[in-house]
């Protein structure tokens, strides 16, 4: 057939599948089911299986041929997946206690997928995690139960294997790969005590001193881990719940970075605010992080958290890397009006920028060329659809749901790595049957008395510039020594002092609208995250500002009083003080 695959589109029209590009018309091997109760669809890892429950069956199919293979009599089903290798189809739904308080039923099912029998049934709670995690050659099964970790290996689920048994495993994450498994886990703090992440490698887990690698942190009501492909590396997005000083409605964020060999690091993060979206390269060996207050900053990191590339700020909230890690696209979606900048990762050139407003999904299609957003319910109950797109910014193919219909769920059918060939980035347009989606500007209210004289930018704030932070040719990477490197700190400290002043009495004297605008001089934050030493930095830098100001009346001829004169004379033993506690970073 012409077409490589096919995407599933769940909503109250049914549930159906569409051919992938170039055509899209809807598939007429697989039978539209038309029942508005589709609640769960589900591909096997390799895109050759495809389930879904409408409400009365759970049924399997193949995709090539669409013939049903399975179906099960499970009504209430409302979520399905598969194991990597496609030998047991694992479904959930909602526990229930009987009414005279009693028990209720198993109501996690796993069911062998070629004879059909339920292999084992628990019961699971929560719909959050429901899911046990396979290693990907299914040699390891393991579910959370009660704090701690259960495995299972060989689907043999009548015995567990192994334990992973600490105070309180709130969440685990097997490692993506080839054998061993390693294992990440996250306790969070009680009483005093710090949360940690530790990484085991499987079935090694005898104490403490069996961890490949621990890192623990104070700030965190809860985490996001992440493997690399590659299970060479984790990182952990800690957030709080309520940021203490109030400046963030999302909860603190900060990023840890933790390495099967042991070493482990916090990703120093160069603008204060919330942490939006970390993603891995697939190529394991950098990652990206979109961060900051409004408009956001998006960086690119190397194995040692050194920034690589910087992209700036913008109006962005996450990133996808395509299948191949050659081409990065940030996006800003949800409140932000869906502006996407499509980036070639290797020579971090930008390549386009298409606009796909009200998007609530973002996939990348497996053969690194194609995307799709979607605009579903529940999130927006208004114009739900889908659009295809080429990284080029070719907007191909655009489907919108009559008004009185929703779409729920649009997805691409997975493939194994290697089927599709990395080709070359192009940065040409593709041609395209629909015209560009650019969509028409918003005119900003102006009032009457400006109407009709000449429109004047007034931004709030001027995006920063992408730049390149690799070291470049000809400067020297040796590394500084410690004298060397304590020298440039206290050049960078007086000079920033100097700095800061100068702009303060700039500031008094031009109270202008023209000082307004320009941007004040950036004095780059750093924050030791522990917030007892960045408030006597802070107190340092505001005794050495006034002591520049006190210099600069004597200069200026203004007889000085005995204090001030005495306030002056402590500068040197400041400057060493707020040296040390930087060095202390």
């Amino acid at each position: 057939s012409s077409y490589l695959f096919t995407f599933p589109v769940r909503g109250s029209e049914g549930l159906y599948m569409v051919n992938g590009p170039p055509g899209f018309a809807e598939s007429t091997a697989f039978q539209r089911d038309s029942g508005k109760n589709c609640k769960a669809v589900a591909f096997s890892k390799d895109g050759s299986l495809f389930a879904w429950c409408n409400g009365e069956k759970v049924n399997i199919v193949n995709v090539t041929s669409a013939e049903l293979l399975r179906s099960f009599d499970l009504p209430k089903a409302v979520c399905l997946e598969f194991s990597p290798k496609n030998n047991v189809l694992a479904t959930w739904q909602a526990y229930t206690t009987a009414k005279d308080g009693t028990a209720g039923v198993p109501n996690l099912q796993l069911h062998d997928v070629k004879t059909g029998k339920c292999l084992k049934s628990f019961i699971q709670k929560k719909m959050q995690n429901w899911c046990p995690c396979w290693a990907d050659d299914e040699s390891i099964c393991a579910r959370n139960v009660n704090n701690e970790v259960h495995f299972f290996e060989n689907n043999n689920f009548s015995t567990i294997a192994n334990k992973l048994h600490l105070q309180k495993v709130n969440d685990f994450v097997l490692s993506p790969g080839a054998q061993p498994t390693k294992v990440a886990v996250y306790v969070p703090g009680s009483k005093g005590a710090p949360s940690f992440v530790r990484l085991y490698q499987y079935p090694n887990f005898g104490g403490p001193q069996s961890a490949l690698a621990n890192k623990s942190f104070f700030k965190a009501d809860k985490v996001t881990m992440l493997w690399n492909k590659k299970a060479t590396a984790v990182l952990v997005i800690a957030s709080t719940e309520v940021d203490k000083t109030g400046a963030s409605y999302y909860g603190e964020q900060t990023l840890h970075y933790i390495a099967t060999n042991g070493e482990s690091a916090v990703v120093q993060l160069p603008k204060n605010g919330p942490i939006y979206d970390v993603v891995w390269n697939p190529n394991s060996v950098e990652f990206c992080a979109v961060y900051g207050f409004m408009p956001a900053k998006a960086t690119v990191f190397n194995l040692k958290c050194d920034p690589v590339f910087d992209f700036g700020t913008g109006p962005r909230n996450a990133a996808y890397y395509s299948p191949h890690g050659h081409i990065l696209v940030l996006a800003g979606f949800g409140n932000l009006r869906g502006q996407m900048e499509v980036w070639d990762v290797k020579n971090y050139k930008l390549i386009s920028k298409p606009v796909a407003s009200d998007s609530t999904y973002f996939a990348w299609c497996p053969d690194g060329e194609h995307i799709v957003t979607a605009t579903c319910a529940p999130r927006l109950r208004v114009s739900n659809g889908y659009k295809i797109w080429h990284y080029t910014g070719s907007l191909l193919h655009s489907y919108e749901v009559p008004s009185n219909e929703e779409m729920w769920q649009v997805t691409w059918q997975p493939f194994l790595d290697g089927v599709f060939p990395v080709k070359a980035v192009k940065y040409q347009a593709v041609p395209s049957e629909l015209p560009s989606a650019e969509p028409k500007p918003a005119q900003a209210y102006r009032p009457p008395a400006l109407r009709n004289k000449p429109v004047t930018s007034s931004k709030l704030h001027e995006d920063e510039p992408p730049q390149n932070m690799k070291p470049q040719l000809g400067s020297s990477d040796k590394p500084l020594s410690k004298t060397a490197l304590k020298n440039q700190r206290k050049h960078e400290a007086k000079k920033a002092a100097k700095q800061e002043a100068k702009a303060d009495v700039n500031q008094e004297c031009t109270q202008s609208s023209a000082s307004q605008n320009a941007p004040r001089s950036a004095v780059p934050v750093v924050t030791s995250g522990d917030p007892e030493v960045d408030k006597k930095i802070k107190n340092l830098k505001k005794k050495l500002k006034a002591i520049e100001q006190l210099k600069e009346q004597a200069a200026a001829g203004k007889q000085l009083e005995k204090n001030q004169l005495e306030k002056i004379q402590k500068e040197t033993a400041l400057l060493q003080e707020l040296e040390d506690l930087e060095l202390g970073l």
